[in-house]
């Protein structure tokens, strides 16, 4: 009896895709089937790549009816006649205020809380294009009018929430303590959710022939690092503007490893934020700091994957690190537009924790939000955050104001120790996180935040990037710090008798 071969559309039924040719799968030939019969499968196969499987099913879209726009930051909840598309190139508005992207939040809300509950949570975890990116899975809630094909994506997000038992147990008797490992991504920091949405957006504006040579930021590190690998992913030229010997020798590396054009300045990151600007308005560079507000639409995402993590709960805190306070907004926006669409029914409050070397929204904060001044940032451990003239405070005050927030600062001894306790209950933490977790400290025992409260703590990059402070720290290397919880490495004689004693010592073993 002769083998039987099935062959059948992905479907289910004979079809044929965009050009004509039937869609065969491998799942379909039946394993009585001769070699010859999937080889050739596996090569119609390997001849589609996902982008095209994609187009050929119309994975978890629905009808494209959403749009968004420009508006002024201070008009964002009122009906200004001053809009832009977002296929122009513009930073700020007429009289100089920042751009903030105004979503068409009748369109999306004729779409139930389910819907939007159900498409987001299918798409976890999935390689259909664009839709297994933590940033893309939220397509229609963040940049609705872009092809996928334009999409430039490393399956960002979807990033680890995880519960910091012993943390939360033994150091500050919470029972429901929460970290955002946001440094679990693809370049090690945060960054890469905003910079897919804005490269992505470049490379829409490129094929229209729109006239961009390439994209630039100002950096401490992280910001070049995500544009960088994206730009790199896209082919597009990057542009780097760094102070210089004020990052850390892993930020450094990685916008040389990815091409970029790296331009090491002799200022800090104020200074290389105001030349990015001027050199952005003379040249057709695009700018990719956080002054952009598209940055902001894929940061925001990360809120609302903290919510599908707590099945849509919403928890009691959430603490972020806050240097050029975009960051600490975009959380605000994530959680407020679930809200306004029915996902949830409260936001939590926001804690922005900054470096007491770098804290001009401290101060604001502290004088009643009535008395704002940019700051000459001193150097601190937590080197991304070390900004003394924020783009984003006004962003970062409405957020704050909005949900009832609280500011808090972190000296160096501070921070440094709140990341050394952490890394002893097994985390490897980045000096940003460390500030957020000395927030958390402060807050816990003033009794601000409660013991049974749910908190989370947004760690905003990986703390491989920063092991030269850890090394330093553990060391007891740095002047005027006790490093308290340092854990050096003990020189023992290459002898078993010597190494006998120091563990019978150090176990208090007899």
């Amino acid at each position: 009896m002769g083998r039987r071969i099935s062959v059948r559309a992905a479907s289910g039924s004979a079809s044929s895709g965009e050009n004509g040719v039937s869609q065969v799968t491998l799942e379909s030939i039946s394993a009585e089937a001769p070699p010859g019969a999937r080889k050739e499968a596996v090569k119609k196969r390997s001849a589609e790549n996902i982008r095209d499987e994609a187009r050929r099913h119309g994975i978890g879209a629905p009808p494209n009816t959403f749009s968004a726009k420009y508006v002024p930051f201070s008009s964002r909840s009122s009906s200004s006649e001053e809009y832009y598309s977002l296929d122009e190139v513009i930073y700020r508005s007429k009289t100089g205020d920042l751009l903030d992207v105004q979503h068409d939040m009748e369109a999306l809300a004729k779409h139930d809380a389910k819907y939007w509950k159900n498409l987001f949570d299918s798409r976890v975890g999935k390689t259909s294009w664009p839709y297994g990116s933590g940033v893309w899975s939220k397509k229609e809630w963040v940049l609705p009018e872009i092809d996928n094909d334009d999409i430039v994506s490393l399956f960002e997000g979807n990033s680890n929430l995880f519960w910091a038992e012993r943390l939360g147990k033994e150091m500050l008797d919470m029972n429901d303590l929460w970290v955002k490992h946001c440094g679990i991504s693809h370049t090690g920091s945060f960054k890469d959710l905003g910079m897919t949405v804005l490269v992505s957006q470049v490379n829409r504006l490129r094929k229209m022939k729109k006239p961009v040579v390439g994209v630039g930021c100002a950096s401490t590190g992280d910001t070049s690092a995500a544009l960088s690998a994206y730009c790199a992913a896209a082919g597009i030229p990057a542009i780097v503007f760094l102070p210089a010997n004020r990052i850390s020798i892993a930020q450094l590396v990685q916008p040389i490893a990815n091409g970029a054009l790296v331009l090491s300045l002799d200022t800090d990151f104020d200074g290389c934020m105001r030349l990015i600007r001027e050199v952005t308005a003379e040249l057709p560079i695009y700018l990719a700091n956080s002054l952009n507000s598209l940055r902001l639409e894929g940061q925001k995402t990360a809120a609302i994957e903290i919510l599908q993590q707590f099945d849509w709960e919403v928890p009691d805190w959430v603490i972020v690190p806050g240097g050029n306070l975009g960051n600490i907004y975009a959380f605000f926006k994530g959680f407020q537009m679930c809200k306004e669409l029915g996902l949830v029914d409260r936001i939590p409050r926001l804690v922005c924790a900054q470096a007491a070397n770098a804290n001009p929204l401290y101060r604001f904060y502290k004088s009643g939000w009535e008395d704002y001044k940019a700051i000459k940032a001193n150097p601190t451990f937590a080197s991304a955050i070390q900004i003394g003239d924020p783009v984003s405070i006004d962003r970062a005050v409405y957020a704050m104001q909005q949900s009832n927030g609280i500011v808090e600062e972190a000296s160096e001894e501070e921070l440094m120790d709140a990341a050394a306790q952490a890394d002893l209950t097994g985390m490897f933490t980045c000096p940003h996180t460390g500030v957020a977790l000395s927030a958390l400290t402060k807050l816990r025992r003033s009794g601000v935040i409660g013991a049974t409260d749910r908190t989370v703590v947004v760690s905003t990059a990986h703390g491989l990037k920063f092991t030269q402070s850890k090394i330093a720290y553990h060391s007891k290397e740095i002047p005027d710090l006790a490093c308290q919880f340092a854990n050096p490495p003990l020189q023992v004689p290459n002898d078993f008798g010597a190494v006998m004693d120091v563990l019978r010592k150090e176990l208090s073993l007899r």
